[in-house]
């Protein structure tokens, strides 16, 4: 039995078959099988890089241009303060909109959900791109950009759970690393679409940018919402929902259930990401806006870079995930947690050189090297954690009350203190060695997951 109370999970050898043994579950599959496996892994990958698209897009345009056109009469620091809080508040309301979408995924299947969410997210993305500015419509321009974030994060609050969750029960024997990983890589390609939409758009003279260009990226999440939804509306629901389903196993109260069955995971999940989540919104989101305004390198420079990192970041994360299957979710876990940690300090070394190659390097460095080894292993890690009835709402619920503490808040504190301490960035190294640290008790404190395997998914 595995060591985590109150589940009915145990560990499985997934070593390669001896002669005379019986075929694995893999090699059994038959071709329908296959097909809705590669189908939901396609469904995983295009809707979490396309939902994810429009959530990262608002803040890389927080960093550039909400600050200027909608919170016009503040002076620079305090405009980049309020549209990063604005940003903020889209992770205020993730924790409900995982509250209610992990519930609903747990009770009704990870499906319709993930259907749901898409088209939340694709819509308040689209009407951002049409919204005036505070120039034409006064104080109500914020007010409406920030009620379409607040949409964006209830959306946003199950959706990588929700694919984590299929990924993972769609995976054979001994590979949930790697087939769980792959939500992540559309998260990475959603980072990469959202920068690279806005480097494009910025090569546009500047007043043709601030008047309409910013707008382009917004509006394509109109076409990424048809596609998504075609995709998903395809999926097959989730082989290990479906088992519940037929033996009457699906949870009445499934995140009533996390509290009170699977507490000490749900804290562990929680601290897991007080790393990985405030890696994520420092190095490819608020390190932006402290290139353009502390620095003044050309914003070009920050969203380029962000590009390559999260690009080679996508291409690695399934190995990571991979490897995770051979040596375990927290050894690579814990490899990420230090590269962040030891490379907090050099991070800023490199980008006060306002050298390109050097800015480059620096967010490759702490993106490829730090962030997506935890971000990859940290799906199968968390599906690990829970089970299957309540599989979706115990990931959701981890996820999302860590994104208020530590990628919500992050741009916003690492702003205070930057503006605090006179521009100077070594507290925000300690903030982010803080949160490492945090980060690091938790996976000391963790079972290795690696070898679990609940009935449900058997």
């Amino acid at each position: 039995m595995n060591t985590i109370a109150g589940t009915r999970g145990h560990r499985v050898d997934h070593g390669r078959p001896q002669a005379g043994q019986a075929p694995s579950q893999a090699e059994a599959l038959d071709d329908a099988e296959i097909r809705a496996r590669r189908m939901a892994l396609r469904s995983s990958v295009i809707g979490t890089a396309l939902e994810w698209y429009d959530f990262f897009l608002y803040g890389t345009a927080a960093a550039i241009v909400f600050n200027v056109l909608f919170f016009t009469k503040l002076d620079p620091m305090m405009g980049t303060l309020a549209a990063f809080g604005s940003y903020a508040l889209g992770f205020v309301v993730r924790p409900l909109g995982g509250f209610v979408f992990g519930h609903l995924g747990d009770k009704i299947g990870r499906k319709n959900v993930l259907v749901v969410t898409l088209l939340m997210m694709g819509l308040s993305t689209t009407l951002i791109g049409v919204l005036p500015t505070y120039g034409s419509i006064g104080i109500a321009a914020p007010i409406l950009l920030t009620l379409l974030r607040l949409v964006q994060g209830f959306a946003a609050g199950a959706e990588f759970g929700g694919a984590v969750t299929m990924s993972a029960e769609y995976a054979p024997a001994g590979k949930r690393g790697y087939y769980a990983s792959w939500p992540g890589v559309g998260v990475a390609l959603g980072v990469v679409l959202s920068a690279g939409a806005f480097a494009l758009v910025r090569m546009m003279p500047e007043a043709d940018f601030m008047s309409y260009g910013w707008r382009i990226p917004f509006l394509l999440s109109a076409i990424g919402l048809a596609v998504g939804i075609y995709i998903r509306l395809f999926v097959q629901e989730s082989p290990t929902f479906e088992k519940m389903k037929a033996r009457n196993a699906v949870a009445k109260a499934p995140v009533k259930a996390v509290w009170q069955e699977q507490k000490r995971s749900l804290l562990i999940a929680i601290g897991a990401r007080f790393s990985e989540n405030t890696a994520g919104y420092i190095f490819q989101v608020w390190a932006l806006s402290y290139l353009t305004t502390q620095l003044k390198v050309p914003a070009s420079v920050g969203l380029t870079a962000v590009l390559i990192a999260a690009g080679i970041g996508a291409l690695l994360n399934p190995f990571w995930g991979a490897l995770s299957d051979r040596v375990g979710r927290r050894p690579v876990y814990i490899l990420g947690i230090l590269v962040m940690i030891l490379g907090a300090l050099p991070f800023f070394w490199m980008l006060e050189t306002r050298e390109t190659p050097m800015i480059i390097g620096a967010f490759i460095l702490l993106i490829v090297f730090g962030l997506y080894p935890m971000f990859s292993v940290q799906a199968a890690f968390f599906a690990e954690l829970f089970p299957p009835r309540m599989r979706m709402s115990g990931i959701c619920t981890a996820r999302e009350l860590s994104s208020v503490i530590t990628g919500g808040m992050a741009p916003v504190i690492a702003t205070g203190l930057l503006a605090y301490y006179g521009g100077s960035y070594y507290p925000i190294v300690a903030y982010i060695v803080f949160m490492g640290a945090v980060a690091l008790v938790a996976l000391l404190l963790a079972p290795e997951t690696r070898g679990i395997v609940y009935e449900e998914d058997e």
